[in-house]
């Protein structure tokens, strides 16, 4: 009895995984928490806060001891020992200095490095919404593969079995053998969809094993049952607005003229010299023993303002607004080319769902007993068994083609509609 039980878990258990399926959600899921691409490129992001945190920080005092003497001559003068009996004809000179920046420059830096701390997270976000768009890419061009697969074995299916009547028929004289190579050779043209299609699959199927960290991902396990409500999907008015505050590489543009106006000001400041601080301890080198001195230094910006580097840093201000100009326009005309695709994809499939699925198989169905009651000829068969296919074809790429470029639109937006 005990032994019957463990075989029903075991089966409940096998069927639970066999029935496993995973939607397009199912799969971001994976590819967020393991796709290796995106954890590496995160790292840029805490190597930037790292950068700040380092930028914040004060630099070290310098401290110089020199002067030490390793013996002496008659002329020395003796002075009071150190530590016990040492110390009476040493001489030693110390100096220690702190450099002060002028001009706010430290802070300015630290504003400089936060910028570019955005622009490691803008990058991060573009990679993870092009590899995004490259999974669901994928995922549809699988979906329009595996109906393309079903229709193609259904047909391979009915042209087999055509085949063999027609070998038996051919043998025995009742047809001719021309008939039989045609329908052969239909066969083979079939079959040679289908190892097309099988390679395709495989292509797309690594990849999404590869973004997924899954390698045992099967299309079999795949749910396509969502991608019907992307098609029915609105697309929102007023499209241009969003993409002008979502758009990443809008985002990442403007932060790079935050960042070259940050460096205008920065340059600006370094043309006041910094100060260095230091104070002197001189043992046995001058009137006094003990000798304690302070004082500073500063460069004279006789010669050098830094005027080239200023004016560099506002052409890159002007580089960058230009380039901004330049993406805001393409984006721009990228929006109204999507939709206009879409509005045309989804006018054909609207068509096409009326005129497509319903009369086409059934004309399909009705050519099979056709020839079957010798209705129509072979050839005739022939030519709209071909033509149904291409017709189904079209339909799916015209299906893939829309799911995709509504991705690429939620792309080029940079949120999901």
């Amino acid at each position: 009895m005990r032994n019957y039980y463990l075989l029903f878990v075991f089966i409940c258990f096998f069927s639970q995984l066999k029935a496993q399926t995973f939607s397009l959600k199912d799969l971001e899921s994976q590819f967020l928490q393991n796709n290796l691409q995106l954890i590496a490129n995160k790292f840029n992001i805490s190597k930037a806060e790292a950068l700040i945190v380092q930028e914040k920080l004060w630099q070290n005092p310098s401290l110089t001891v020199d002067n030490i003497n390793l013996w002496s001559n008659k002329s020395f003068e003796t002075m009071p020992n150190v530590i016990g009996n040492f110390g009476s004809k040493q001489q030693i000179n110390m100096d220690i200095q702190q450099l002060i920046e002028t001009a706010g420059k430290r802070k300015k830096r630290i504003a400089i490095k936060s910028l570019e701390r955005n622009a490691a997270q803008f990058e991060f976000e573009e990679l993870l919404r092009q590899l995004k768009l490259e999974l669901r890419t994928n995922f549809h061009s699988l979906g329009r593969i595996q109906l393309a697969e079903e229709q193609l074995n259904s047909v391979y299916h009915l042209f087999s079995q055509l085949n063999d009547q027609y070998k038996i028929q051919s043998d025995k004289q009742h047809v001719s053998h021309v008939s039989y190579i045609r329908v052969n050779t239909e066969l083979i043209g079939i079959q040679k969809e289908l190892v097309d299609l099988l390679a395709e699959k495989n292509e797309k199927i690594q990849k999404l094993r590869i973004l997924t960290q899954n390698p045992n991902l099967q299309l079999a396990e795949l749910n396509f049952d969502d991608s019907h409500k992307i098609i029915e999907t609105p697309i929102p008015l007023h499209l241009k607005d969003k993409v002008y505050d979502q758009n990443i590489s809008l985002q990442a543009i403007k932060n790079e003229i935050s960042i070259s106006e940050k460096q205008v000001v920065l340059e600006k400041a370094q043309k006041i010299p910094n100060i260095n601080v230091l104070m002197n301890y001189e043992r046995g080198g001058n009137v006094m023993n003990n000798f304690i001195g302070v004082g500073a230094n500063i460069d004279l910006p006789l010669f050098n303002r830094n005027k080239g580097n200023i004016q560099s840093a506002k052409l890159q201000v002007q580089q960058n607004q230009a380039t901004y100009l330049s993406k805001e326009n393409e984006i721009s005309n990228e929006v109204d080319k999507l939709c206009n695709q879409l509005n045309f994809f989804r006018k054909n499939l609207k068509d096409w769902k009326i005129n497509s699925e319903n009369e086409h198989s059934k004309v399909l169905e009705n050519y099979i007993k056709y020839l079957n009651e010798k209705q129509v000829t072979l050839l005739e068969f022939i030519d709209f068994s071909q033509v149904f296919r291409e017709a189904q074809q079209a339909y799916l790429e015209l299906t893939e083609k829309y799911l995709i470029t509504f991705e690429e639109l939620q792309y080029t937006i940079g949120k999901d509609i």
